[in-house]
């Protein structure tokens, strides 16, 4: 039987956010079905440091890793986008000291989920977040090329958040910054579709709705 685990964040433990109605985890199982098992091990709140430790409970028999992280680093940085700059040359270059420090820190845990020996998936940070301004999802743009390129040459897919959750209903009403049951459902579907195509591994690629 083939055995997804789930790492990072809440984009797959969105439970507390979502009432009654399935989490992405749930959601994840139901579309592969029953010829897959799926563990749950990502943590809201978790930051990239976190992972590691996570991947330290990794259960016997596992055959994929999918982590989504990052979010919630970049997140803790958003009062950066408020400071003062003289020029917008200056202020490329404090972003550009923040996507240094992301892609350390992003790379640390590639490297973690790389002595897995598993077939990994990384997501991106979506960006159609209720309320996000021009201003952040541009500065995320940044953030996200960072994970594209330091994922694809470790022959890891990239789950495309962007171009999945693309809707105000796909983020749940509690907290805008987390999956919906909708937007839970897209990011089951493409994942599982996925997965389903390529069950032994693959080379790099990108994951779109």
């Amino acid at each position: 039987m083939a055995h997804l685990v789930l790492a990072g964040d809440s984009v797959f433990d969105n439970a507390a956010y979502v009432g009654r109605g399935p989490c992405v985890a749930e959601q994840i199982r139901a579309a592969l079905g029953a010829a897959w098992q799926v563990t749950l091990l990502a943590r809201d709140g978790a930051v990239l440091d976190d992972v590691a430790r996570q991947l330290a409970d990794l259960p016997a028999g596992a055959t994929h890793l999918a982590i989504s992280a990052g979010g919630n680093d970049v997140l803790r940085q958003a009062g950066l986008l408020t400071l003062p700059a003289h020029s917008v040359a200056e202020a490329l270059e404090q972003l550009a000291h923040l996507q240094e420090a992301f892609g350390r820190q992003y790379a640390a845990m590639l490297q973690a989920a790389s002595a897995t020996k598993l077939p990994l998936v990384v997501a991106t940070i979506y960006d159609a977040v209720p309320g996000l301004t021009r201003a952040a999802r541009t500065a995320l743009a940044v953030f996200n090329d960072t994970i594209v390129r330091l994922a694809l040459p470790r022959s890891a897919a990239v789950l495309e958040l962007r171009a999945i959750c693309t809707q105000a209903a796909d983020f749940a009403a509690v907290s805008p910054i987390e999956p919906s049951v909708q937007g839970g459902r897209r990011i089951a579907a493409t994942l599982a579709r996925f997965l389903t195509r390529h069950p032994s591994g693959w080379q790099e690629c990108i994951m779109v709705a």
